[in-house]
């Protein structure tokens, strides 16, 4: 009968292989609700470029308004938004906070800004 040696054997314990799978499926439950906030800022950058149709801060706000309920926008208002004109073209500007809870009092925090191309 051939005895083998401690030191030749390779693998995982069970104790890692648990531990492993905690981190991955703490960092996928963390993940999973970072996406939304991702798709969202997209919706966001897509009215606002829509907006830029518009030739007043009136119709600038209607305008993304009205995009905002199509994509279900809820973290902006167009009140929130920065309206500006750089000679012939309207620039909007955005920022806003996303807080994400994580467990007890530790809350992920992400600032997301951007404004019209």
């Amino acid at each position: 009968m051939k005895v083998k040696l401690k030191s030749k054997q390779r693998g995982i314990t069970f104790i890692g292989l648990l531990f492993v799978g905690g981190v991955l499926a703490v960092t996928g439950v963390v993940v999973a609700q970072i996406i939304p906030t991702l798709i969202e800022l997209q919706a966001i950058q897509k009215a606002v470029n829509k907006s830029r149709e518009g030739s007043s801060v009136q119709e600038v706000r209607i305008i993304f308004d009205k995009a905002a309920q199509i994509d279900d926008i809820h973290s902006i208002t167009s009140r929130d938004l920065d309206i500006s004109k750089n000679g012939d073209k309207v620039v909007i500007n955005f920022s806003y906070e996303r807080e994400i809870h994580l467990a007890g009092p530790a809350w992920l925090t992400m600032k997301y800004s951007g404004q019209s191309k």
